[in-house]
């Protein structure tokens, strides 16, 4: 067990899980007491290609015993070829990069990119939220962390979610009308705007929100909102980028590029990596007007060599196309489980949602998770009053179907067991 008496409490839940992990390898992570439990998280989202891969572990022994960290002034090989190699996975005119640590250090620059180059400070996101817990970042998050902290930064807007399982606005059929719900989140911005509107950040699919993917063809309409106002869109993609949606980046299926997008998580593959990526002309922009963001760890040699890694990998073994087979077959087997709690399943590729239904949703997830981790899985549920029964699951990019399969088992062992 855990003795945790050292440690500030941080996730505003209560205490850490019970058990201290010892190591970690592939799909799995394993207690000092010798227990495997099956990683359906990724980590914290992050680890696309499973703990400790081979690959990753020989770059970061021999990057570190030759070039780990630089001033913030100078360039290293690492930084300069991830760059081009990122940017070749990328559409125009998404040409120019940055690496920082986190995914809201990397929103936190975004967010202060856009203010600089339109003039404006105001700033619009989904209820729902997550983009970080630093200023800006925090101030576009609705979904956690608001109170107690005193007043929110001035112009911070929020625009209704577009969930097609608990549509606020409906057309005739009682689908959700994702058209005028935009519409009408556009009118309350419009009227709150003290004409000072800089940018719109979303995520493609709101993880801790409850796994809500955009609709087809939304992304396009809120960036013509957005350009009819000269607001600038930026695209979250920490949890969806690099392969795990099926696609190289979620905002593809929609023929959607971004003005400026944000990586991370997913980038150094469960290490600290993150990037700014925009156009070369926003980028002379915010230069001539002289833009400042950097920290302790801007463009360091040893997690861009980590990132080059994990490209590699990508494009090596096709995981785009693993993430759609895997998802396809995780989808389907949560689908099919014979349980009438199980209200919906949806997602992209390998990042799914599970959602139960009933009156004691919340109390329910609670339960199956602990069951979960007590049968050997480890799963997470959406922490929003009302959608504790919803579980975020997102399993490496490089599990077997043996491991999806094994998850899906124990899911419903665990649900079986709880109902009981």
């Amino acid at each position: 067990m855990a003795d945790e008496k050292q440690l500030i409490r941080y996730s505003g839940r209560g205490s850490f899980a019970p058990d201290v992990i010892a190591r970690a390898a592939g799909s799995s992570v394993f207690t000092e007491d010798g227990r495997e439990l099956l990683d359906f998280t990724s980590g914290q989202m992050s680890a696309i290609l499973g703990h400790s891969h081979p690959e990753i572990v020989a770059t970061v022994r021999e990057q570190v015993g030759t070039l780990d960290h630089l001033h913030s002034g100078m360039l290293s090989r690492p930084v300069l070829d991830l760059a081009a190699e990122l940017v070749a996975t990328l559409p125009a005119p998404l040409e120019k990069a940055v690496f920082l640590t986190t995914g809201a250090e990397a929103n936190e620059a975004a967010l202060r990119m856009a203010k600089l180059v339109t003039g404006g400070h105001e700033v619009v996101s989904f209820a729902r939220s997550w983009h970080g817990m630093t200023l800006a970042a925090a101030n576009a998050t609705y979904s956690a962390g608001r109170v107690g902290y005193g007043p929110a930064a001035p112009g911070n807007y929020a625009l209704p979610v577009p969930d097609r399982f608990r549509p606020s606005i409906v057309d005739a059929d009682g689908d959700l009308d994702w058209r005028r719900q935009l519409d009408l989140g556009f009118e309350m911005v419009d009227a709150q705007s003290v004409g000072a509107l800089a940018a719109c950040i979303v995520e493609p699919i709101l993880s801790s929100g409850g796994v809500i993917d955009l609709p087809p063809g939304y992304l396009a309409a809120l960036r013509d909102k957005c350009h009819e106002r000269g607001m600038l869109l930026v695209v979250d993609e920490a949890q969806t980028g690099l392969c795990r949606t099926g696609d190289w980046y979620a905002f593809e299926r929609d023929g959607v590029v971004p003005d400026i997008l944000t990586l991370s998580k997913t980038l150094g593959a469960g290490l600290p990596l993150a990037a700014v990526v925009t156009s070369a002309e926003i980028e002379e922009r915010a230069h001539e007007r002289g833009f400042l963001f950097f920290t302790t760890h801007v463009n360091d040699p040893l997690p861009a060599a980590v990132g080059l890694t994990v490209l590699d990998v990508l494009r090596r073994d096709r995981l785009d196309l693993r993430a759609q087979e895997l998802g396809t077959r995780l989808r389907e087997g949560l689908a099919a489980l014979p349980h009438d709690v199980v209200a919906d399943v949806r997602g992209r590729g390998l990042m799914v949602g599970l959602e139960l239904g009933g009156a004691d949703a919340d109390q329910l997830g609670a339960a199956v998770t602990a069951r979960c981790a007590g049968l050997g899985l480890h799963v997470n549920i959406v922490q929003l009053p009302g959608m504790g029964g919803t579980f975020r699951i997102a399993p490496p990019l490089t599990a077997t179907e043996e491991e999806i399969d094994r998850g899906v088992s124990i899911i419903d062992e665990a649900l079986t067991s709880v109902r009981g």
